[in-house]
């Protein structure tokens, strides 16, 4: 060993003379660097191994990548792959020279290879391999034009029909460099539907091309249309990812994968039905990286937050969110849950699917083929102890006696429904079979929801109303007095919000506590509008349309958002 080294391990690593013989020679007996030997034996950490190497081969040091500007040319001419295998990725370029962060200085060989493959030269740094790996993976995730350029390979290559028949669990969309153009080609279009933000990928099929779809904030987006010919390829590889019977092209399918990208899992759930001009394929992505929300980061405003944080402190009871599949139902329970010291309770939640993975909860999954149905998971959850039960849907009576039971027995019931708003709530409940006084001894309270699209950061500002958007404000109410300055905020449209002017979704509420005057109308089996009606009339009731004016007045969203996704109050 260089005895420069030999001092620095000593001086400035607190390791003693033997010590870093012994390392020395095992390592020339194994073969391994000495760098990564000192660390897997516990020597020293990465950070100390990493300073004391800067010292000594005189490279720079950085410990951190989170503000490094990755290069284009790198990421346009550096595979993924080559990049990940051996931790190499470039922070900067300056005058021509690239400079290229990493964590095992002694391996040259793949610095030349880089240096190669740039045709630039390369200066070396040196960095956490943590960091290296996450400044890898958001590089290549903004990598722009990815649909195109699978797409241009795909008309280059005769082999199109080569599908990959088998597909690894967890695959990374990111690593498609040894992949067939067609498979690229599939990688890529999901690859670029996560890097919108986009909930599900429609590929439908028309008769002179096929159409790819994204659906981001709630609303469809023609993207690409690869050429009509490729149409059974594609279909037949997005099978091939769901495990589903590529000859069979009469019926409908189900079928599910597991991707990565980069260090995020990513379910996919695969649907297809056979149409005139052939199979149309909807996948529905779940980011299972996706954190979980706290209520006070979902839209509730204090009004609304107050009053659900009251009834989620309760011992016992139902509580119901309704609304339409999509309106964030699920998300606004979790979020509930979050709130809860799952120390001190046992929380169990029986869901179809297990969309979020929440750490200190019990989650079980619906599986109607072996029996496990929401009723049946339900009388198994009674004799498992619990404090606090999520059901992910009531969708028929005996599940809903179960739960109103479980209510009446000292549980906290979590569940949804699918109604219009939150008075449906507790008629529902009539509908389907369960008795009056048990319905008004139980529920607590009914939240109907919404999602609509919130103002781009980057583009909102203030307008002049024209005489359009003056007309629609009229229509719910609203004075421009009750605007700053009479502007109303909307986005205009930039690169970050794809020129739509929203990014995200918030929710708008609509929450019915069942107090006296409800339990009463429900015991007579009086009707949803006249449950709302009265309470409206008591101010314990805000409709879905007053909050998501509320949110338009305070410049979160626009008017046409709440309309599109509200009705005018009538009861």
């Amino acid at each position: 060993m260089d005895r420069a080294l030999s001092e620095l391990l000593t001086t400035e690593g607190g390791m003693s003379a033997d010590d870093v013989k012994d390392c020395a020679a095992l390592a020339q007996d194994s073969g391994q660097g000495l760098d990564r030997l000192l660390v897997t034996k516990g020597y020293l950490s990465e950070a100390q191994m990493l300073k004391i190497l800067s010292r000594y081969l005189s490279y720079p040091f950085r410990q951190d990548l989170r503000e490094a500007d990755v290069p284009k040319t790198f990421v346009d001419r550096v595979p993924v792959h080559f990049a990940r295998s051996f931790n190499l990725v470039g922070v900067e370029e300056i005058n021509g020279t690239v400079q290229v962060a990493t964590c095992a200085p002694f391996d040259l060989h793949p610095v030349d290879d880089l240096a190669t493959l740039l045709n630039k030269e390369v200066d070396v740094v040196l960095a956490p391999k943590a960091e290296i790996t996450s400044l890898i993976n958001r590089a290549y995730k903004t990598k722009a034009d990815v649909v195109d350029e699978a797409l241009t390979d795909l008309n280059e290559d005769e082999n199109v029909i080569s599908l990959d028949t088998e597909i690894e669990e967890g695959e990374d969309l990111l690593d498609v460099s040894r992949k067939a153009p067609l498979v690229k080609l599939v990688n890529m279009i999901l690859f670029q539907a996560l890097k919108m933000r986009a909930s599900d990928v429609h590929v439908q099929p028309f008769a002179d091309r096929i159409q790819v779809r994204y659906r981001i904030d709630g609303v469809l987006y023609d993207m690409e249309a690869p050429p009509k010919k490729y149409q059974d390829a594609i279909t037949s590889r997005i099978k091939v990812m769901g495990k589903m019977d590529i000859a069979e092209r009469r019926l409908p399918q189900d079928g599910r994968a597991t991707l990565r990208l980069g260090e995020a899992d990513v379910d996919v759930r695969i649907s297809t039905i056979p149409t005139t001009y052939g199979e149309r394929v909807v996948m529905r992505l779940l980011d299972k990286s996706a954190r979980v929300y706290r209520l006070s980061e979902i839209g509730l405003d204090k009004h609304n937050e107050d009053i659900l944080r009251h009834f989620v402190g309760y011992t016992h009871g139902v509580i119901f969110v309704t609304g339409p599949t999509g309106s964030g139902k699920t998300t606004t329970l979790y979020a509930a849950l979050s709130e809860q010291n799952t120390q001190e309770k046992n929380i169990l939640t029986i869901e179809d699917p297990v969309e979020y993975n929440l750490s200190g909860i019990s989650q079980v999954q619906v599986n109607t083929k072996k029996g496990l149905t929401f009723a049946a998971g339900l009388r198994s959850f009674l004799r498992q102890d619990p404090d606090i039960m999520m059901i992910g849907e009531v969708r028929d009576g005996e599940t809903a006696d179960i739960a109103i039971r479980a209510a009446l027995t000292g549980h906290l019931v979590f569940s949804t429904l699918h109604t219009n708003d939150a008075s449906s709530a507790v008629t529902r409940m009539l509908d389907i079979g369960v008795e009056p006084y048990l319905v008004a001894s139980s529920v607590l309270l009914c939240v109907a929801q919404r999602l609509v699209r919130v103002n781009c950061p980057k583009c909102r500002s203030p307008v002049d109303p024209d005489r359009e958007l003056r007309a629609k404000l009229e229509s719910v109410g609203l004075s421009l007095d009750e605007f700053p300055g009479q502007r109303v905020i909307m986005g205009k449209g930039c690169d970050f919000c794809f020129n739509s002017g929203y990014v995200d979704r918030t929710a708008i509420y609509e929450m019915l506590p069942v107090d006296e005057p409800v339990r009463v109308r429900i015991m007579e089996r009086a009707g949803a509008s006249v449950i709302k009606r009265e309470a409206i009339e008591r101010a314990s009731l805000r409709t879905l349309r007053q909050d998501g004016l509320n949110k338009v007045r305070n410049g979160v969203t626009t008017i046409d958002e709440v309309l599109r996704v509200t009705q005018k109050d009538e009861v």
